[in-house]
């Protein structure tokens, strides 16, 4: 039995070969419309979450499973102070899979280790998101073509950003990977990353606060929205939230085949008068995420196409 809590807990080998079933599946997702017939996947979402409840849910559907779950602790035993460990060692019992979202980083690890069903990390505090990492890789390599030799622009909220810390991890692992890290000094990308994953793999990098200066540069910019609720107070939040708005004034600077990504949900980093530049791949990039959950799913519960 295996557990997804960490990008790095699938070697590249293994990562490559879900990508490859993940198109797979979108090509021909009839071929894999009942190989989780009789399987349930639960949903422990402790914290809020749209696209990738949802699409977890779509995910197990389209397989043929079915799905239980809860989409806040405080529709769950949670509230009454029931601890991560027994929900799993209960849940166990019910389901065959379960994806959970919480608050607390390590909370899905702690879960993996009381568990008797498969554990995806669905999102930990700041800390990972593995399985918006495989939707990432998917997104770039189906668009692009490939996962080395590429420069890849990382704007916002890089300190408390949960996607960009997960999307560094896996693609450290490639060739030739350069990343533009582009945020305010209040919100870089936290010391142990970059010392203990992109100093030690000697990945090029560079630190920058102005977006229209390293634009021309770039192969993917990947947008993300400054965080509320990650923030201690509202004074810190307000004054940084509006800092980089991605407009088609901006747009311009850009390689005519560059791809603006995105985790969502979106505020206002990314005007909506983008979405119809042919490089805006962030609603692509959300559909992806099905066929990555389902290559996902299957693998962990080792099943096959009929």
């Amino acid at each position: 039995m295996r557990h997804l809590i960490s990008p790095m807990d699938f070697s590249v080998e293994e990562t490559n070969h879900l990508l490859q079933l993940a198109e797979d599946i979108e090509k021909d997702p009839a071929k894999y419309s009942h190989v989780c017939a009789g399987k349930k996947l639960a949903t422990l979402f402790y914290e809020p979450s749209t696209r990738t409840r949802l699409s977890f849910e779509a995910a197990m559907l389209n397989l043929g499973g079915s799905v239980l779950g809860f989409s806040s602790a405080d529709s769950s035993s949670a509230a009454k102070g029931e601890s991560v460990a027994d929900t799993i060692r209960v849940i166990s019992s019910y389901a065959d899979i379960a994806a959970m979202r919480h608050p607390k980083e390590g909370a899905p690890y702690v879960a993996s280790l009381h568990s008797g069903i498969p554990v995806i990390n669905a999102g930990d505090g700041g800390h990972q998101h593995p399985t918006q990492t495989l939707t990432d890789l998917l997104t770039i390599h189906s668009l692009k073509g490939r996962l080395h030799d590429l420069t890849i622009g990382l704007c916002g909220d890089l300190k408390f950003g949960r996607t960009v810390h997960s999307l560094i991890n896996a693609l450290v692992r490639y060739p030739n990977i350069r990343f533009v890290m582009i945020s305010p000094e209040e919100l870089r990308i936290p010391t142990y990353i970059r010392k203990e994953v992109l100093d030690d793999h000697n990945i090029v990098y560079k630190e920058v606060e102005v977006l229209e200066d390293v634009m021309p540069e770039l192969d993917i910019l990947y947008m993300t929205r400054v965080q509320r609720e990650r923030f201690f107070n509202e004074e810190d939040y307000i004054r940084l939230k509006d800092r980089y708005i991605l407009d088609t004034a901006k747009m311009k600077y850009a390689r005519p085949d560059m791809l603006v990504l995105h985790p969502l949900p979106r505020v206002n980093e990314i005007s909506v008068e983008v979405d119809k530049d042919p490089r805006a791949a962030y609603f692509k990039q959300a559909q992806l995420g099905v066929y990555a959950r389902m290559a996902l799913i299957m693998i962990l519960l080792e099943v096959e196409p009929c």
